[in-house]
Protein backbone atom coordinates (compact mmCIF):
# COMPACT_ATOMS: atom_id res chain seq x y z
CA UNK A 1 0.00 0.00 0.00
CA UNK A 2 1.74 3.18 -1.09
CA UNK A 3 0.64 5.93 0.85
CA UNK A 4 1.64 9.76 1.47
CA UNK A 5 1.68 10.36 5.02
CA UNK A 6 5.05 10.06 6.41
CA UNK A 7 4.58 9.63 10.82
CA UNK A 8 7.35 10.02 13.01
CA UNK A 9 6.93 8.55 16.54
CA UNK A 10 9.50 10.18 18.63
CA UNK A 11 10.53 8.74 22.35
CA UNK A 12 11.05 11.84 24.25
CA UNK A 13 12.20 10.27 27.26
CA UNK A 14 15.40 7.91 24.67
CA UNK A 15 16.34 11.30 23.13
CA UNK A 16 16.53 13.40 26.53
CA UNK A 17 18.43 11.02 28.40
CA UNK A 18 21.03 10.25 25.62
CA UNK A 19 21.51 14.39 24.76
CA UNK A 20 21.99 14.67 28.66
CA UNK A 21 24.85 12.11 28.74
CA UNK A 22 26.17 12.70 26.04
CA UNK A 23 27.54 16.27 27.71
CA UNK A 24 27.28 15.73 31.14
CA UNK A 25 30.27 13.40 31.22
CA UNK A 26 32.59 16.42 31.12
CA UNK A 27 30.26 18.11 33.52
CA UNK A 28 28.77 20.38 30.54
CA UNK A 29 25.53 21.47 31.57
CA UNK A 30 24.89 24.56 29.56
CA UNK A 31 23.55 26.46 32.45
CA UNK A 32 21.68 29.45 30.72
CA UNK A 33 21.18 33.46 32.55
CA UNK A 34 18.47 32.18 34.24
CA UNK A 35 20.25 29.59 36.26
CA UNK A 36 18.42 26.78 34.04
CA UNK A 37 20.59 24.13 32.72
CA UNK A 38 19.29 23.47 29.17
CA UNK A 39 22.31 20.62 27.83
CA UNK A 40 19.56 18.05 27.24
CA UNK A 41 16.87 20.26 25.97
CA UNK A 42 19.77 21.54 23.23
CA UNK A 43 20.78 17.83 22.31
CA UNK A 44 17.27 16.44 21.95
CA UNK A 45 16.11 19.38 19.70
CA UNK A 46 19.22 18.64 17.93
CA UNK A 47 18.78 14.95 17.36
CA UNK A 48 14.72 15.49 16.63
CA UNK A 49 15.78 17.89 13.68
CA UNK A 50 18.66 15.58 12.15
CA UNK A 51 15.67 12.77 12.24
CA UNK A 52 13.15 15.40 10.65
CA UNK A 53 16.29 16.51 7.87
CA UNK A 54 16.67 12.00 6.93
CA UNK A 55 12.97 11.12 7.09
CA UNK A 56 10.76 14.33 6.02
CA UNK A 57 8.01 13.35 7.97
CA UNK A 58 4.57 15.08 7.31
CA UNK A 59 3.40 14.55 10.89
CA UNK A 60 5.17 14.44 14.51
CA UNK A 61 4.19 13.14 17.75
CA UNK A 62 6.49 13.08 21.08
CA UNK A 63 5.69 10.13 23.41
CA UNK A 64 6.66 10.44 27.05
CA UNK A 65 6.59 8.29 30.18
CA UNK A 66 4.46 9.60 32.89
CA UNK A 67 6.38 9.33 36.34
CA UNK A 68 8.12 5.97 36.90
CA UNK A 69 5.03 4.19 38.11
CA UNK A 70 3.33 1.63 35.41
CA UNK A 71 0.97 -1.13 35.51
CA UNK A 72 3.99 -3.36 35.19
CA UNK A 73 4.89 -2.16 38.83
CA UNK A 74 1.99 -3.55 39.77
CA UNK A 75 2.57 -7.05 38.22
CA UNK A 76 6.52 -6.85 39.40
CA UNK A 77 7.35 -4.58 42.20
CA UNK A 78 10.84 -4.78 41.38
CA UNK A 79 10.60 -3.53 37.46
CA UNK A 80 13.18 -0.84 36.74
CA UNK A 81 13.95 -0.87 40.54
CA UNK A 82 17.46 -0.76 39.41
CA UNK A 83 17.60 3.00 38.03
CA UNK A 84 19.09 5.27 39.78
CA UNK A 85 17.21 8.83 40.60
CA UNK A 86 17.92 11.25 37.68
CA UNK A 87 20.79 14.14 38.42
CA UNK A 88 19.67 17.32 39.80
CA UNK A 89 20.80 19.01 36.22
CA UNK A 90 18.01 16.28 34.50
CA UNK A 91 14.90 16.97 36.60
CA UNK A 92 14.45 20.23 35.38
CA UNK A 93 14.35 19.64 31.27
CA UNK A 94 11.52 17.06 31.83
CA UNK A 95 9.24 19.56 31.82
CA UNK A 96 11.68 22.15 29.66
CA UNK A 97 11.62 19.30 27.08
CA UNK A 98 7.94 19.44 26.92
CA UNK A 99 7.49 22.69 26.76
CA UNK A 100 10.01 23.16 23.94
CA UNK A 101 8.29 20.42 22.01
CA UNK A 102 4.74 22.19 22.68
CA UNK A 103 6.57 25.53 21.27
CA UNK A 104 7.41 23.53 17.71
CA UNK A 105 3.49 22.65 17.63
CA UNK A 106 4.19 19.21 17.78
CA UNK A 107 1.71 17.20 20.31
CA UNK A 108 3.26 15.52 23.52
CA UNK A 109 1.66 12.69 24.31
CA UNK A 110 1.67 10.18 27.36
CA UNK A 111 -0.57 8.43 30.00
CA UNK A 112 -0.09 7.70 33.53
CA UNK A 113 0.39 3.95 34.54
CA UNK A 114 1.58 3.02 31.17
CA UNK A 115 5.24 3.98 29.55
CA UNK A 116 6.45 6.09 25.92
CA UNK A 117 6.83 2.63 24.42
CA UNK A 118 3.10 1.32 24.81
CA UNK A 119 2.00 5.09 23.66
CA UNK A 120 3.81 4.85 20.61
CA UNK A 121 2.98 1.00 20.25
CA UNK A 122 -0.67 2.37 20.27
CA UNK A 123 -0.07 5.11 18.02
CA UNK A 124 2.02 3.17 15.25
CA UNK A 125 -0.87 0.82 15.30
CA UNK A 126 -3.52 3.05 14.64
CA UNK A 127 -1.71 5.12 12.07
CA UNK A 128 0.24 2.18 10.03
CA UNK A 129 -3.42 1.16 8.69
CA UNK A 130 -3.21 4.61 6.50
CA UNK A 131 0.18 6.09 6.53
CA UNK A 132 4.41 5.02 6.61
CA UNK A 133 5.63 5.18 10.31
CA UNK A 134 9.22 5.88 11.60
CA UNK A 135 9.76 4.84 15.52
CA UNK A 136 12.82 7.43 16.66
CA UNK A 137 13.82 5.59 19.92
CA UNK A 138 17.21 4.38 21.72
CA UNK A 139 15.21 0.77 23.08
CA UNK A 140 15.68 -2.37 21.41
CA UNK A 141 12.52 -3.23 22.51
CA UNK A 142 10.47 -1.55 20.26
CA UNK A 143 11.51 -3.81 17.40
CA UNK A 144 8.53 -5.75 18.51
CA UNK A 145 6.76 -3.49 16.64
CA UNK A 146 7.92 -3.67 13.83
CA UNK A 147 5.26 -4.26 10.72
CA UNK A 148 4.43 -3.97 7.20
CA UNK A 149 3.97 0.33 7.30
CA UNK A 150 6.14 0.40 10.72
CA UNK A 151 10.25 1.14 10.78
CA UNK A 152 12.09 1.29 13.49
CA UNK A 153 14.99 3.85 13.52
CA UNK A 154 17.67 3.43 16.74
CA UNK A 155 19.83 5.86 17.83
CA UNK A 156 23.46 5.32 17.60
CA UNK A 157 26.34 7.52 19.09
CA UNK A 158 26.52 10.77 17.78
CA UNK A 159 23.95 12.70 15.83
CA UNK A 160 22.23 10.90 12.54
CA UNK A 161 23.94 7.24 12.97
CA UNK A 162 20.65 5.17 13.34
CA UNK A 163 20.53 1.25 12.58
CA UNK A 164 17.20 1.65 10.75
CA UNK A 165 14.88 -2.16 11.30
CA UNK A 166 12.22 -3.05 8.88
CA UNK A 167 10.02 -5.82 8.87
CA UNK A 168 11.09 -7.99 5.72
CA UNK A 169 15.08 -7.06 6.36
CA UNK A 170 14.63 -7.95 10.30
CA UNK A 171 13.89 -11.98 10.00
CA UNK A 172 17.21 -11.80 7.82
CA UNK A 173 19.36 -10.22 10.10
CA UNK A 174 18.26 -11.86 13.58
CA UNK A 175 16.68 -15.14 11.92
CA UNK A 176 13.45 -14.55 13.93
CA UNK A 177 10.13 -12.30 13.67
CA UNK A 178 9.81 -9.03 15.24
CA UNK A 179 6.58 -10.72 17.46
CA UNK A 180 9.14 -13.57 18.85
CA UNK A 181 11.25 -10.73 20.53
CA UNK A 182 8.91 -11.00 23.25
CA UNK A 183 9.51 -14.13 23.85
CA UNK A 184 12.82 -13.74 23.27
CA UNK A 185 13.12 -11.31 26.34
CA UNK A 186 10.93 -13.10 28.35
CA UNK A 187 13.24 -16.26 28.05
CA UNK A 188 16.72 -14.34 28.21
CA UNK A 189 15.34 -10.92 31.21
CA UNK A 190 16.04 -7.90 30.60
CA UNK A 191 18.71 -6.41 32.87
CA UNK A 192 18.30 -3.00 32.41
CA UNK A 193 14.09 -3.30 33.12
CA UNK A 194 15.68 -5.48 35.59
CA UNK A 195 13.77 -8.39 34.97
CA UNK A 196 15.51 -11.87 35.26
CA UNK A 197 13.61 -14.39 32.36
CA UNK A 198 15.18 -17.45 32.87
CA UNK A 199 18.27 -17.46 35.38
CA UNK A 200 21.36 -19.31 33.00
CA UNK A 201 19.46 -18.47 29.89
CA UNK A 202 21.16 -15.93 27.54
CA UNK A 203 20.10 -14.71 24.36
CA UNK A 204 22.51 -17.68 22.49
CA UNK A 205 20.50 -20.11 23.70
CA UNK A 206 16.78 -17.98 23.77
CA UNK A 207 17.62 -17.44 20.21
CA UNK A 208 18.52 -21.15 19.72
CA UNK A 209 15.40 -22.36 20.99
CA UNK A 210 12.87 -19.77 19.33
CA UNK A 211 14.40 -20.57 15.82
CA UNK A 212 13.40 -24.42 16.34
CA UNK A 213 10.42 -24.50 18.42
CA UNK A 214 8.97 -20.90 16.95
CA UNK A 215 7.78 -19.56 20.81
CA UNK A 216 7.58 -20.45 24.40
CA UNK A 217 4.19 -22.73 23.87
CA UNK A 218 6.23 -24.95 21.44
CA UNK A 219 9.23 -24.93 23.84
CA UNK A 220 6.98 -25.65 26.95
CA UNK A 221 5.37 -28.57 24.42
CA UNK A 222 9.03 -30.32 23.50
CA UNK A 223 10.90 -29.53 27.18
CA UNK A 224 11.60 -33.40 26.76
CA UNK A 225 13.92 -32.24 23.28
CA UNK A 226 16.02 -29.81 25.63
CA UNK A 227 19.13 -30.28 26.96
CA UNK A 228 18.91 -31.40 30.76
CA UNK A 229 20.02 -28.09 31.99
CA UNK A 230 17.52 -26.33 29.23
CA UNK A 231 14.84 -27.82 31.03
CA UNK A 232 15.74 -27.80 34.42
CA UNK A 233 16.03 -24.09 33.99
CA UNK A 234 12.93 -23.58 32.58
CA UNK A 235 10.61 -25.73 35.01
CA UNK A 236 12.38 -24.10 37.64
CA UNK A 237 11.87 -20.27 36.78
CA UNK A 238 8.17 -21.65 34.90
CA UNK A 239 5.90 -18.50 36.81
CA UNK A 240 9.00 -15.77 35.93
CA UNK A 241 9.29 -17.11 32.00
CA UNK A 242 5.29 -15.95 32.32
CA UNK A 243 5.64 -12.96 34.01
CA UNK A 244 9.00 -11.65 31.57
CA UNK A 245 6.95 -12.15 28.76
CA UNK A 246 3.85 -9.89 30.35
CA UNK A 247 6.25 -7.04 31.15
CA UNK A 248 8.66 -7.39 27.83
CA UNK A 249 5.36 -7.04 25.30
CA UNK A 250 4.27 -3.51 24.47
CA UNK A 251 0.88 -2.55 25.51
CA UNK A 252 -0.59 -1.29 22.04
CA UNK A 253 -3.82 -0.40 24.22
CA UNK A 254 -3.02 2.88 25.82
CA UNK A 255 -5.50 4.87 26.04
CA UNK A 256 -4.25 7.86 24.08
CA UNK A 257 -4.84 9.34 20.23
CA UNK A 258 -3.67 12.28 18.66
CA UNK A 259 -5.33 13.37 15.32
CA UNK A 260 -3.64 13.19 12.30
CA UNK A 261 -4.84 17.11 12.37
CA UNK A 262 -3.11 17.33 15.27
CA UNK A 263 0.50 15.87 14.69
CA UNK A 264 0.50 17.49 10.95
CA UNK A 265 4.24 19.40 10.97
CA UNK A 266 4.55 22.39 10.46
CA UNK A 267 6.88 25.11 12.28
CA UNK A 268 5.91 28.71 12.91
CA UNK A 269 9.22 30.14 12.67
CA UNK A 270 8.87 33.13 15.13
CA UNK A 271 7.99 31.14 17.93
CA UNK A 272 10.43 28.48 17.47
CA UNK A 273 12.73 31.20 17.69
CA UNK A 274 11.61 33.11 20.42
CA UNK A 275 11.38 30.05 22.88
CA UNK A 276 15.31 28.97 21.57
CA UNK A 277 16.48 32.65 22.16
CA UNK A 278 14.35 33.00 25.14
CA UNK A 279 16.32 30.10 26.92
CA UNK A 280 19.84 31.09 25.00
CA UNK A 281 20.38 28.34 22.60
CA UNK A 282 23.38 29.03 21.35
CA UNK A 283 23.99 29.08 17.28
CA UNK A 284 21.29 27.69 17.29
CA UNK A 285 20.34 27.99 13.48
CA UNK A 286 23.27 26.57 12.42
CA UNK A 287 23.44 23.71 15.12
CA UNK A 288 20.13 22.57 15.41
CA UNK A 289 17.89 23.59 12.40
CA UNK A 290 20.46 23.76 10.06
CA UNK A 291 19.37 26.81 8.66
Amino acid sequence: MTTTNRILLVDGMALLFRAFYATAMSNYYMINSKGMPTNGVYGMMKHLFTAIDRYQPTHVVCCWDMGSKTFRNDMFPDYKANRGAPPEELIPQFDLAKEVVGSLDIPNIGQVGFEADDCMGTLSREYSDHSQVFILTGDQDMLQLLQPNVSVILLKKGYGNYAEYREDSFYEEKGITPQQMVDLKALMGDSSDNYPGVRGIGEKTALKLLMKHKSIEGILENLDQLTKGQRAKIEQDLEMLHLSRKLARINCEADVNCSLEDALFYIDEPRMASKFDDLEFRNWKKNIVGM
